[in-house]
């Protein structure tokens, strides 16, 4: 992953077609040592290809996948729906514990 945002920000910077010695001296300026066979295998799959149109592609791909959101929002609609009180009920609870834990058995002064 390293590479490949490494090599992104060389294009974004005006540089069309990185080489892998352009992107490992962009590693090297933040401490990163680079894997040259990673590098290597990047700059093979980038090359020559639109970088721009390879991450439209991927977002649209990507659209497909479920994220799973939708069960947490549905659990907390129906606990809102069962009872207005329950959360307040809940928050007492919180509070009451974190009061017990703020001295832990001995002062900051003992």
């Amino acid at each position: 992953m390293k590479h490949l945002a490494a090599y992104l920000l060389l294009q974004q910077g005006g540089n069309a077609s990185p080489k892998a010695k352009d992107v490992k001296a962009v590693l090297a300026s933040v401490g990163i040592e680079a894997d040259d066979a990673k590098l290597e295998k990047v700059i093979a799959e980038l090359e020559g290809k639109d970088v721009n149109e390879l991450i439209a592609e991927g977002s649209a791909k990507l659209s497909s996948v479920p994220a799973g959101g939708a069960a947490p929002a549905a659990g907390g609609a129906s606990a809102a729906a069962a009872g207005g009180d329950a959360p307040a009920a809940e928050e007492k609870k919180e509070e009451e514990k974190e009061e017990s834990d703020d001295d832990m058995g001995f002062g900051l002064f003992d």
